[in-house]
């Protein structure tokens, strides 16, 4: 096995699981379908916009890389790039997806088994309870060493990732308000409350003074890199890619706050120093 792979190795040789693949070339055939047919219709056009579609394909087409890209023939020789591609499935694949569904998928109701089921699982309540599951049971040194020796838990992992990141980030974008409306005041607060596990896991892995995963002690990782700096990488990177979720939700905090002051009557004097 190459132990420095290029940067186009790991983009552009890819692996084929028909399952995978099916279920993407699935998905995208239903929404192109839909979108086509919508688009020749009048009254249905602006239902579906252009910058949604494109929103949706690029959100899938990052899944794909994260699951099917040579990078996952390198499990275990790099944490980093394993954690990489985690983040790819749950900080940057979701929010793309989640935004390019359609206005007509957005009306969806609450009265339906569907709406029902969405409305429940879309609880800031249980989104959070079901995130913070998935991030402190599968990064302790048990359920990470699963994921990494396991065939079974190596596919489950990142599906779950997507899959939490798909709730997290429905919650924070209000994406389904016929179903689960929600304030932004309320999304602010849950988008920073969700980050602090994955920040917690991040901190622990860039400061710790030993490897905590047996999987990556005595393998050779890629790169000429340590175990231990293998393990630091992986804790930058899901610390760098949890900013921009935390970000927004600082920003809907303070838009929360601004209305809150405005509602109150609070007038900030513009002669006087902050």
């Amino acid at each position: 096995m190459d132990l420095n792979p290029s940067a186009a190795t790991l983009l552009f040789s890819w692996r084929f699981d028909g399952l995978v693949w099916g279920a993407a070339a699935l998905a995208l055939a239903v929404y192109l379908w839909r979108f086509v047919a919508a688009r020749r219709d009048a009254a249905r056009r602006a239902l579906w916009s252009p910058w949604r579609a494109a929103s949706f394909v690029a959100g899938v087409l990052v899944a794909l890389l994260a699951l099917q890209s040579s990078a996952s023939s390198y499990t275990l020789n790099s944490m980093a790039l394993y954690m990489g591609r985690l983040m790819l499935l749950a900080e940057l694949a979701p929010p793309l997806i989640v935004l390019g569904l359609p206005s007509a998928l957005i009306r969806l109701s609450a009265r339906g088994l569907a709406g029902r089921v969405l409305g429940f699982l879309l609880d800031p309540y249980v989104a959070f309870a079901l995130w913070t599951a998935i991030i402190v049971f599968w990064n302790l040194p048990a359920g990470l060493s699963a994921s990494v020796v396991g065939a079974t838990s190596a596919t489950l992992l990142p599906l779950l990732y997507l899959g939490g990141g798909l709730l997290v980030w429905a919650v924070t974008l209000n994406s389904l308000p016929g179903v689960r409306s929600l304030a932004v005041g309320t999304r602010g607060w849950f988008g920073f409350l969700n980050g602090l596990p994955m920040m917690g896991v991040a901190a622990v892995w860039l400061y710790s003074p030993k490897v905590l995963y047996s999987p990556f002690v005595n393998v050779p990782c890629l790169w000429n890199l340590t175990p231990l700096q293998n393990q630091q990488i992986s804790g930058l990177v899901m610390m760098v890619a949890g900013v921009p979720a935390l970000a927004l939700a600082l920003v809907q905090m303070f838009v929360w706050l601004s209305r809150l002051a405005e509602s109150s009557g609070v007038v900030v004097d513009e002669g006087e120093g902050v």
